[in-house]
């Protein structure tokens, strides 16, 4: 099934107050660029989502936000810096004792003083952080796919169209490249008799001439292995893997043989029809540039 390389896909997961969300854009790109946005404290999970999105998405630019919110009531924890109270209790205490003040000292009072409760992060359970975000990255990755098989089943479509069509030019010229000769043989002669005022013609040198001529100008094994070609795009259209760089190579392949049947013809209207092959290769070679 052929996929496209462009698409879009979001994926939402949600337990006890926590939340992931997981946003993936993809483009063409020649190889597979995965590239992670992730809150700096669950960095230890970025390798765990490019190995997942590596399994699924196997060519393209890839592009991969995730956002985490957790507002459940374990989410934070005040912790007490026991040796900091301790200073500055003892502080207190020498400082009632050395000036004979009050003994006013309380835990509302202490519990103003600087960097003695600090709020912090809850420590998480890593591996129920990774099923969550796994869902929610699941869920993304699936509606990438699903999208770049939408877009994917539009080129094949288009890519069939233009096969037909580039079929029907090579039938053309196979049909034309046999009068090519006939037409060289009868010019030759021609030529040969205004140059020999009507003399008898030498048979044998002219079918020598021809067949020379021939030989120089046959195009038929270009045309029976961009036929081969065609027919190899076609069955790619069909297989359950990523195809793109294997239709990238075809395509070159074509244009090979499409410019060699160019520098061979020594016709005009063959000419043209490889003028239009290379058109519509062009237009195949963009539109494979977006498959997976």
């Amino acid at each position: 099934m052929i996929r496209s390389m462009t698409g879009y896909g979001r994926g939402v997961s949600r337990d006890q107050g926590k939340e992931f969300l997981v946003e993936i854009k993809s483009v063409n790109h020649r190889y597979s660029d995965i590239f992670v946005k992730l809150p700096k404290h669950l960095s230890f999970l970025e390798d765990r989502v490019r190995e997942t999105a590596g399994k699924n998405l196997s060519r393209g630019k890839i592009d991969i936000y995730i956002t985490y919110t957790d507002t459940g009531e374990d989410s934070k924890v005040v912790l007490l810096d026991e040796p900091l109270v301790s200073a500055y209790i003892r502080a207190l205490n020498e400082l009632r004792d050395r000036f004979g003040l009050k003994d006013d000292i309380s835990v509302s009072l202490v519990s103003r003083f600087p960097d003695v409760l600090r709020v912090e992060k809850a420590e998480e359970d890593e591996e129920k952080l990774w099923e969550l975000l796994k869902r929610a990255l699941d869920e993304a990755i699936d509606s990438l796919v699903r999208m770049r098989e939408n877009e994917g089943a539009k080129l094949k479509d288009d890519l069939l169209n233009k096969t037909v069509y580039i079929d029907s030019i090579i039938s053309e010229i196979a049909s034309r490249a046999p009068e090519v000769v006939k037409e060289y043989r009868k010019r030759l002669e021609s030529r040969i008799r205004e140059l020999i005022d009507q003399q008898p013609v030498d048979e044998t040198r002219i079918a020598m001439e021809v067949a020379i001529f021939a030989d120089r100008c046959s195009i038929d094994e270009e045309l029976t292995r961009l036929r081969s070609h065609i027919s190899q795009m076609r069955q790619a259209f069909e297989l359950e893997e990523p195809v793109g760089r294997k239709l990238d190579f075809l395509v070159q392949e074509m244009n090979r043989e499409i410019n060699t049947i160019g520098s061979k013809a020594n016709d005009l209207f063959i000419s043209k029809c490889v003028v239009e092959l290379k058109s519509e290769m062009e237009k195949i070679r963009e539109q494979v540039q977006n498959i997976e």
